[in-house]
């Protein structure tokens, strides 16, 4: 019950970064006209914010949170050290994943013919500026939650002198 509570209240705080994450999509778009699409998610399958044609969002990204999981464990018992990207050819384009910091990954469907080292230089770059959106959404949560004073026993009577 405790973790379902912090995740939704990770979530929350997640999409706090909502509007400044999908101007770094547009933007990333506008670089490269190629991308048909572009998903910023949680590591566990959450849509942060999508630049998308079609309604495939949620699907999209819970699958990235499966590719996700096992790049992650692919990397680490290869030695290769944390995942940082994933690139997935098709017969009709590219789907490419990118770390964004500790919490959340940017995803980008490309057309066939996009420059592959130009998609890297530009999704790195966003995948960034995109972990730092969240990264810094975590830390505010965090900031608040260590903020709230708790009380433990009774509370005190403001009124000394009844």
């Amino acid at each position: 019950m405790r973790r379902a509570l912090r995740l939704r209240a990770e979530r929350r705080q997640l999409m706090t970064a909502e509007a400044e994450v999908l101007g770094e999509l547009r933007r990333l778009r506008a670089r490269l006209p190629q991308l048909t699409g572009a998903l910023a998610a949680s590591a566990d399958g959450l849509v942060l914010a999508h630049d998308t044609v079609d309604g495939a969002a949620e699907s999209v990204a819970a699958l990235t949170a499966a590719a996700l999981g096992v790049g992650r464990r692919l990397t680490e018992s290869t030695g290769q050290g944390g995942f940082r990207e994933l690139l997935v050819r098709g017969e009709d384009g590219y789907v490419a994943t990118y770390a964004a910091g500790g919490s959340a990954v940017l995803t980008l469907l490309a057309e066939p013919r996009i420059n592959v080292g130009r998609l890297h230089l530009e999704a790195r770059r966003s995948s960034t500026r995109i972990g730092e959106l969240v990264d810094r959404a975590l830390e505010r949560r965090d900031l608040n939650r260590s903020a709230t004073p708790r009380t433990t026993g009774p509370t005190p009577n403001p009124n000394p002198n009844p």
